[in-house]
């Protein structure tokens, strides 16, 4: 910040004045860079849950570069990995450093990183991204720390800092001349397309991540939405005929281009020998054949080993014919510049580090005019690795003068096939999105069931006969649900138990009955789908998802306080809904949201419609009003029949009534229209037979109406239902085992064979 005179730096001046205007709001707004990060940045990974994200902060002031100052960094770092790419390329290939003594031979062949089996890669680039880890020594100048050649982490943490910092102090952004983020994203993008094998107008680049569980999980995400590319994991991909294919709804679709953020060591099980076995078996083939372009170079990170660092003077003039333009940082000399970090006292200075990122665009290397900067410890063992955690900040380069950014040159490309079908989506995807509609479904469920229950148990002693049948009916209904245990004996039992039964359902614990457990369901479900929701949609979800985990973890002191708190449940469940309805398009997504909304809301109607009905045909009245009051139907029956209540209006509308969205036929209607549309996207039989099974099982739900209404004895009629509607509980349980067998698993549908060997 200051130079050897104690003089404050020309372009931090230009900073603390654009702060100026901020003044002592500087806290305040560090408390809202907080907030935003944890409403919708990186700290809000498993929203509601008890998991804690890494603790990375963001320091409301930026650490500056002037433009000649980055500019000779985007130089050095250039010629650096130019020289990176020419080692790999010998390490890899003819091997005449070592041969000749350039390089030992035991800091490579003793190194877990150096990956014999790839030895016969030939990639366009072995080093296509490329960062590096810089300190500013006490004479001014920038030395090199570390070499990140493997998988380099922060860019998507430094895409965010940028983006919630111009949220939060949007006045410095207007008064400080900046160079954007943007085109080097786009150029990135550009250049991925370019590596591909194929000579398609429109090849298909994936970024390969460890999965939703791995700390950097949000910031591959992040980097898939940047680049326009396919967020997969190892299990999405396959090898066939010696190319790379990614399984989707509708088949497996090829994949020019992977852009690698999982170890090196883990890509292939058939050849590379991992600390576990996870990887895409025959990948390494698939590059072989030149069938796809894996970037980085899986055996790139060996030269991120210390002793490397040293030797790169010395084979810089071997292999480049030039010197090293930026040195080392040498041993005992690691004592970084300072900047300031606002603290709980204000400003205080700090060392600190800064990566920056280059990518190679097919012609040469080129910089992201920005970076991570993040505070130090002291001594560089104190430096935090990427995520461990700790202060970052946002790297502002100023813009010259008249200087335009670069982005990448116009490419010419055949017209697109125009593309409707919701099979393009990727089966894990789907079956993720399923779930979550599952589980959000579970949810206001059990909100539904235990306030129907509370508000009957509060009555302890006093209740009536109907309304004690139907707290036993509702008992049994959380039972079915698995949201109670057996410590409550059904209405007669004490009003003591009953609180503490009902109060239970709300218990910590990994019961996959217990709500907390829905929501930590809910809460990994939504992240493992966060690259396929709008930030605002993602933001409703999380919110709304906090508010009633908060809610009902402090409703657990009575009856009343919890039946309140579980109405926020029941908020958030319409608030999924109806940002699904009007924010995503009717594709895959939608469909395998709303189809596990439909299978697990059709079960409970079923279900409870049942438990209700399960009585002497003389108590069937109070049976069919608790079935109104669960199929949120009451006021619509009322408006069509007015008071009287029988059998058969009362199960058309809840069971055949395909305008009722509460009702089991809405449910059964929408999934035969989801899965009869995803039949014929993909022209796949089993997908046909599925969506018969919906129709059949709507014409069993239209048919046990017509048998009530047609029968002498509505009442008895009625009382005989539950076992049919069992029946068609399971099947819903079979149709489900279905779509997971022809959609996720991507298995042939089940065939079972006579003696004689004919299907049977």
């Amino acid at each position: 910040m200051v130079d050897g005179g104690g003089r404050v730096r020309p372009h931090w001046r230009g900073v603390l004045g654009a702060y100026a205007a901020i003044g002592e709001e500087l806290p305040a707004r560090a408390a809202r860079l907080d907030r935003a990060a944890a409403e919708d940045g990186i700290a809000s990974v498993l929203p509601g849950s008890d998991a804690t994200a890494p603790a990375w902060r963001l320091d409301p002031l930026p650490l500056p570069l002037p433009a000649a100052e980055f500019a000779a960094l985007e130089a050095g770092l250039a010629q650096r990995a130019r020289l990176i790419e020419a080692v790999l390329a010998d390490i890899y290939g003819a091997q005449r450093l070592l041969a000749t003594g350039g390089l030992p031979p035991a800091l490579v062949f003793a190194d877990p990183h150096f990956l014999r089996p790839c030895r016969d890669l030939a990639p366009p680039v072995r080093l296509h991204l490329y960062a590096a880890d810089l300190v500013r020594g006490a004479d001014g100048g920038w030395r090199v720390l570390a070499d990140r050649t493997a998988a380099p982490s922060g860019l998507g943490r430094a895409r965010e800092n940028r983006r919630l910092l111009a949220r939060v102090v949007p006045e410095a952004f207007r008064a400080f001349p900046l160079r954007p983020l943007h085109p080097f994203f786009e150029l990135w993008q550009d250049s991925l397309q370019r590596l591909a094998p194929s000579a398609s107008g429109n090849p298909a680049v994936a970024l390969l991540t460890p999965g939703v569980a791995h700390p950097r999980w949000f910031e591959h995400m992040l980097l898939s939405r940047d680049l326009g590319c396919a967020l997969v994991e190892a299990g999405d991909l396959t090898v066939r005929r010696g190319a790379l294919l990614l399984k989707t709804l509708h088949g497996l679709r090829p994949v020019d281009v992977l852009l690698r953020f999982l170890d090196g060591r883990l890509l292939d099980p058939l050849e590379l020998d991992g600390p576990t076995r996870a990887g895409v078996p025959g990948l390494l083939d698939a590059v072989r054949d030149g069938a796809v372009c894996v970037v980085n170079h899986p055996g790139g990170g060996l030269v991120e080993a210390a002793g490397f660092a040293a030797h790169l003077p010395a084979l810089a003039p071997r292999l480049l014919g030039e010197a090293l333009m930026l040195e080392q940082v040498a041993d005992g000399d690691a004592a970084p510049s300072l900047a300031p970090f606002l603290g709980s006292g204000g400003l205080a200075p700090r060392p600190v580090v800064l990566r920056l990122f280059l990518v190679h665009d097919g012609s040469g290397w080129r910089a992201l005019p920005g970076g991570l900067a993040r505070a130090a410890g002291g001594g560089a063992a104190a430096w935090p690795p990427m995520p461990a955690g700790g202060v970052c900040k946002d790297v502002w380069v100023m813009a010259e003068d008249g200087s335009d950014s670069i982005g990448p040159a116009p490419r010419p490309a055949p017209p697109l096939r125009l593309r409707r079908s919701p099979g393009e989506l990727p089966s894990r995807v789907a079956e993720n999105l399923y779930w979550l509609g599952r589980s959000v479904e579970r949810l206001d469920r059990g909100a539904r069931l235990v306030r129907a229950a509370t508000a009957r148990a509060v009555r302890g002693a006093g209740l009536l006969a109907h309304e004690a049948a139907e707290l036993d009916c509702l008992l049994r209904c959380l039972h079915h649900a698995t949201l109670l245990t057996g410590e409550a004996g059904g209405a007669a039992a004490s009003p003591a138990m009953l609180a503490r039964a009902l109060l239970a359902t709300v218990r910590e614990g990994r019961d996959p009955g217990a709500i907390t457990h829905l929501f930590d369901e809910v809460a990994r479900l939504t992240e493992s789908v966060r690259d396929r929701l709008t930030g605002d949609m993602y933001a409703t979800f999380t919110a709304a998802l906090r508010a009633a985990r908060a809610e009902t973890a402090a409703a657990r002191g009575g009856l009343e306080a919890l039946a309140e708190a579980l109405v926020t449940v029941q908020r958030y469940a319409a608030a999924v809904a109806g940002m699904a309805a009007e924010n995503m398009v009717r594709g895959g997504a939608f469909m395998f949201l709303d189809l596990g909304r439909r299978i697990e809301r059709a079960q409970a109607v079923a279900a409870e419609v049942a438990a209700a009905l399960d009585q002497a045909p003389a108590r069937i009245e109070s049976g069919l009003r608790l079935v109104l009051e669960l199929c949120d139907s009451a006021i619509t029956y009322r408006s069509r029949y007015f008071g009287v209540v029988q059998p058969a209006p009362v199960l058309d509308l809840v069971l055949a009534d395909q305008g009722n969205p509460r009702g089991l036929g809405f449910q059964l209607a929408a999934m035969h229209s989801a899965l009869d549309e995803l039949a014929e996207g993909g022209g796949a039989v089993p997908g046909e037979r599925l969506a018969l099974v919906a129709a059949g099982l709507l014409a069993e739900a239209e048919a046990l109406v017509a048998g009530v209404l047609g029968a002498s004895d509505q009442a008895a009629a009625a009382a005989a239902a539950p076992a049919r509607l069992l029946a068609m509980g399971a099947r819903l349980a079979a149709l489900s085992d279905g779509i997971s067998r022809r959609y996720f698993a991507l298995l042939p549908a089940v065939q079972a064979l006579g003696w004689g060997g004919a299907a049977t």
